[in-house]
């Protein structure tokens, strides 16, 4: 502007975008590039395509994918379905009988250079929670069924069971082009200086391993609280006392959760400008996390942190004799137990999510439910009898967490 030339933000925009991009946009240009319908579940570049994206400026093929969350990647039947009814992309694209999941049209994607091109992939164990989230294993899968001679650098530490179900090791076994270094594994949480054990003792408690209460202790004495209680007044008034200036609080629950309204707690509406409002606002405005009213789901809070959590630890997931059983609301007058194990192993994955939020302390609320009953003697509330909860409560409470 200063040099009087006449630009078009459009254009400006265009060019950075040539430099660096958001990788769902890459995946759609590089979409729009292909042969549709496809044929013989086999991709190509339609020529035609390709030579009108580059002239409107979306022409290259990338050097570099960097995929944060990327065991978040779809499964292919997620990514064809949702490629079959349209989509949400700019340009509705439609494709039937997709052939690929999303991380094998990534690495098809790159694949198309002649020259080099590298993807890196930022793993979080256990971090798949929703329906048709991949995880490692896809990865895996898409290099050793497609891409055999790509190199594969990895970590040597992906042996635990969050990681594709602890067989990274043996999917890659028969694949010549991997390996290991233990400088790709990030050991230390940089979540808060607070919270570098936390990840850990999650891990364990979850797995019930012997550690857990030893991995407590530890985590505790690096002044990092981590409180037990059964009393949502006492939780928030927790909170509050701990908070200092502009620090945050939030009630934090599985998207499973359902017994929550006669807590006082109401689930925060999925829609950004409400996750907006509850991470961003001060402690003055309603809709901020610090009221303690609304609470985020693990779907909100992924990635995301406050410095003081409360975990709201409802009847879904429960304490059994040494394992987890799982449980969802059917909307009206009982809990459903919860057979499918992919959706126990989401189920899991969203407490893994919300036990590693908090940056500098949490406290955990188990309800003790409603003992109450009718004058005709029976419950007053058969959807939150105290034996739903008090088993994990029990649980919690051996493995040394402070109790108010």
């Amino acid at each position: 502007k200063n040099k009087g030339e006449d630009k078009k933000l459009s254009d400006s925009r265009r060019e950075v975008s040539k430099f660096i991009q958001i990788i769902h946009r890459y995946r759609d240009n590089m979409l729009a590039k292909i042969k549709n319908p496809v044929v013989d579940g086999k991709l190509e570049i339609d020529p035609l395509k390709a030579v009108k994206l580059q002239q409107s400026g979306y022409g290259e093929v990338e050097h570099v994918a960097i995929f944060d969350e990327a065991q978040r990647a779809w499964t292919h039947k997620r990514i064809a379905d949702y490629l079959k009814r349209g989509g949400t992309y700019g340009n509705k694209l439609k494709v039937a009988n997709f052939p690929m999941s999303e991380a094998a049209f990534l690495i098809w994607s790159l694949d198309q250079r002649e020259d080099w091109a590298t993807i890196v992939c930022l793993i979080g164990g256990g971090q798949e929670i929703n329906t048709g989230e991949a995880g490692i294993s896809e990865w895996i899968t898409a290099l050793n069924d497609h891409f055999p001679y790509w190199k594969v650098y990895i970590s040597d530490k992906l042996t635990e069971p969050e990681y594709a179900e602890g067989r990274v090791n043996e999917l890659l076994k028969h694949n010549s082009k991997v390996e290991y270094s233990d400088r790709l594994h990030l050991g230390v949480s940089l979540r808060s200086f607070r919270a570098e054990r936390l990840s850990t003792f999650v891990h364990s408690l979850l797995s019930f391993n012997p550690d857990a209460e030893e991995l407590c202790k530890n985590v505790i004495s690096h002044r990092y609280p981590i409180i037990l209680t059964r009393s949502m007044d006492k939780a928030r008034s927790w909170l509050r006392q701990q908070a200092r200036g502009t620090q945050q609080t939030g009630i934090l629950i599985s998207k499973v959760s359902a017994r929550f309204k006669p807590l006082a707690v109401h689930v925060l509406p999925q829609s950004d400008d409400n996750a907006v409002h509850w991470f961003l606002e001060d402690k003055t405005d309603v809709r901020s996390s610090n009221y303690l009213e609304e609470a985020a789901t693990e779907i909100q809070v992924q990635g995301l942190e406050v410095d003081y959590a409360c975990i709201l630890w409802d009847a879904d997931m429960r304490y059994d004799d040494g394992k987890w059983s799982f449980w969802k609301f059917n909307g009206k007058t009982q809990w459903i137990p919860e057979k499918n194990i992919e959706t126990q192993k989401y189920m899991l994955n969203a407490y893994r999510v919300l036990l590693t939020r908090a940056r500098q302390g949490m406290v955990i609320c188990v309800p003790e439910g409603n003992s109450n009953k009718t004058p005709e003697g029976f419950p007053e509330d058969p959807t939150r009898l105290p034996a739903y909860y008090n088993s994990t409560y029990e649980y919690l409470k051996r493995l040394g967490l402070d109790e108010i």
